[in-house]
C-alpha cells in the first residue's frame, strides 16, 4: 500500500499517460500535476468549445487527488477522488474508472 503523495501521483499518472496517445492532450505536466484535454470542437447544446477536460490527478502535502470530467463507482457519484492511501484494489478501480470514461468520450465523439 503507497501512502506517500507523491508516490501516488506518479502511479496514477502512469496510468493516465498512455491516453495522451489516444486523443488527449496535457496542459500540465510538473512533479505535481498531471491533466489530460481534448483539443476536439464540440458543441454541446448551443455552446460550442474547443476543448474538453478528460481527467487529472495532482497531489499536494496532505493527499493526491484525482479529477475527472465523468462520473464513476469509484469517485462514488463525484468527479472529485481524494486519496490519502493508494492499494491494488484502488488502482484497477481507478483504471477501469479511466477506461470508462474513454469510452464515454468516445461515444460522445469528443476525442
Amino acid at each position: 500500500m503507497k501512502t506517500d503523495f507523491v508516490e501516488i501521483f506518479q502511479t496514477i499518472r502512469a496510468a493516465m499517460q498512455p491516453y495522451a496517445t489516444l486523443g488527449f492532450a496535457n496542459r500540465e505536466n510538473s512533479d505535481r500535476t498531471f491533466d489530460l484535454w481534448s483539443d476536439k470542437n464540440v458543441k454541446s447544446g448551443p455552446d460550442q468549445r474547443s476543448e474538453t477536460f478528460f481527467a487529472s490527478i495532482s497531489a499536494n502535502e496532505h493527499e493526491a487527488i484525482l479529477k475527472t470530467n465523468f462520473g464513476h463507482e469509484v469517485l462514488k457519484g463525484s468527479s472529485v477522488l481524494k486519496i490519502k492511501e493508494l492499494d491494488e484494489e484502488l488502482m484497477n478501480q481507478i483504471e477501469d474508472a479511466l477506461a470508462v470514461g474513454y469510452k464515454l468520450f468516445k461515444e460522445k465523439e469528443w476525442v
